[in-house]
């Protein structure tokens, strides 16, 4: 079993989210987003190590609130840096050597079933390279800055990237190696590399929260997602209970 470490950027300041607070401590059933989403890795036996990043605004805070719920999952916490890209970096700089995978995931995709993740994580490690994306569905039209459409952009081959995505740890970090501008996601920076991405088929419910709203949603999807067999069970209701 390949061992994974898992780091969940959460250092975005949340500018498109439309609220004074930091999306991630946003409450959601009871608890904030960020600790929802971690908890998604750290009951995980194949996972080694849990990282999440946090801006060096937000430290304080999450030291003092956070720490100790924090530490008794194992978490450690990492200051961010000026982009994702950055933050991402500063976490690879601490991963252990004992795992054999990263893993990058949003701190606001909390609607992540374990089955999803396992599939990745397979993936993983079989290609050395996964991610979970979701084919696009709508029709797509480029708009012009006046609001005027300039064309229907065809559909044919476009996925919409999801997190999580995977990696072997030696390609990741080589990977960022490189130059981080204009980086939107960690498979960009591998396939930069020449190194292909392998695609799991993901979920419309793998939801990414950038608005208020987006908080409504979530909350109620995130009881529908699939759960995995327990081990041994051979009747239709015996499904894992996280």
């Amino acid at each position: 079993m390949a061992k994974v470490s898992v780091i969940v950027p959460a250092a975005g300041a949340g500018k498109r989210y439309g609220a004074k607070a930091n999306k991630i401590f946003e409450r959601l059933k009871g608890q904030p987003v960020f600790i929802r989403t971690l908890e998604l890795f750290t009951g995980r036996d194949d996972v080694c190590q849990v990282q999440m990043v946090v801006s060096a605004e937000d430290l304080d805070m999450v030291k003092e609130s956070f720490g100790g719920a924090l530490g008794f999952m194992g978490v450690g916490i990492v200051v961010g840096g000026p982009t994702r890209a950055h933050s991402v970096r500063n976490a690879l700089a601490r991963v252990t050597a004992e795992a054999d995978l990263v893993c990058v995931h949003d701190a606001v995709r909390p609607c992540l079933s374990q089955v999803w993740v396992s599939a990745v994580f397979d993936a993983a490690a079989k290609y050395g390279a996964a991610m979970l994306a979701n084919p696009l569905h709508g029709t797509l039209k480029r708009v012009s800055a006046q609001g005027e459409i300039e064309e229907t952009v065809p559909r044919d081959g476009l996925w919409e990237a999801q997190t999580p995505q995977v990696f072997s740890r030696s390609l990741l970090q080589k990977a960022y190696e490189g130059d981080l501008s204009n980086v939107t996601d960690d498979a960009q920076l591998v396939e930069a590399l020449g190194q292909k991405v392998h695609v799991v088929p993901g979920d419309p419910r793998n939801i990414k929260i950038t608005s208020p709203a987006d908080l409504a949603v979530v909350a109620a999807v995130i009881d529908s997602l699939p759960k995995p067999k327990l081990a041994g069970g051979d009747h239709p209701f015996a499904e894992a209970k996280w």
